[in-house]
């Protein structure tokens, strides 16, 4: 695979592609993600695009009535709210995105632990833009 740049651009065109890409540190073996050109344990800069599987477990979850303008313009609201989760990858790494298929204006039915998967979402009508998110698996 041919090396990008570390960058939010190059992260948003492999989730256009439908693909969980990590940054891999060549000398302690750590995950990065978001991917970065420093690695967050050892500091070195010899890092490597590396493909993650896409699944996890929810770590931790908040249910959100206030959100952004992208998620008012998308419809949520006081009355739908949208659910923003943590999930542990099963490579060991965290990440925090947007939680699919669960019923986010009943936060009791939602539960840590909940076996997940990657879900890539179109940003804008240009198809320019893509999003990172999970929904249970099954």
């Amino acid at each position: 695979m041919a090396e990008a740049e570390f960058t939010a651009a190059a992260f948003n065109r492999f989730l256009k592609e439908g693909k969980l890409m990590a940054a891999r540190c060549r000398g302690c073996d750590s995950l990065a993600l978001p991917p970065r050109s420093l690695c967050p344990n050892c500091h070195g800069s010899d890092m490597e695009w590396t493909p993650l599987k896409g699944t996890g477990r929810l770590a931790a979850f908040s249910c959100i009535a206030v959100g952004s303008t992208r998620m008012v313009q998308e419809g949520y609201d006081r009355t739908n709210l949208y659910c923003s989760a943590v999930v542990d990858l099963d490579e060991g790494v965290r990440v925090s995105a947007q939680l699919l298929g669960v019923e986010a204006n009943r936060p009791e039915t939602i539960r840590v632990g909940t076996p997940l998967k990657a879900d890539y979402l179109d940003q804008d009508e240009e198809g320019k833009e893509a999003a990172l998110a999970f929904r249970p698996q099954g």
